[in-house]
């Protein structure tokens, strides 16, 4: 399973961004697939996750009223579209996919990843 994310720069606080994540090879709908985000010198932090059957689950609080996860299966993508952003948002974010119709918050659940694509947000 091929996934490519993209849409990442920089950003002023405040701004909004968003991130793509393109399947290749495979329908991603089939597929839950989620958002990660990994700062230096930290852990790969779960985001958001949508599942095969379009339910959304949240699992960073102090996004979940700024980041909005969607799919559209007509270009084979998922997105996280990303307001308000603060300096603290800055990381490089991951799209995965559990290979599975369930979300899981554990990146080690998840069988293949995007390259990544780099945040910074920053005046």
């Amino acid at each position: 399973l091929q996934l490519q994310a993209s849409g990442g720069g920089l950003v002023q606080p405040g701004g909004s961004l968003r991130l793509s994540c393109a399947a290749s090879g495979f329908p991603s709908s089939y597929y839950a697939i989620g958002w990660f985000r990994q700062a230096p010198g930290k852990g790969r932090e779960a985001m958001s996750c949508i599942t095969a059957s379009n339910d959304i689950i949240h699992y960073e609080e102090s996004a979940k009223d700024r980041f909005t996860i969607s799919r559209d299966n007509s270009k084979n993508t998922v997105y996280l579209q990303m307001d308000s952003l603060k300096p603290e948002d800055t990381a490089k974010y991951y799209c995965g996919t559990t290979g599975g119709t369930l979300c899981s918050r554990y990146a080690d659940e998840y069988t293949d990843w995007g390259q990544g694509t780099l945040v910074t947000v920053s005046s």
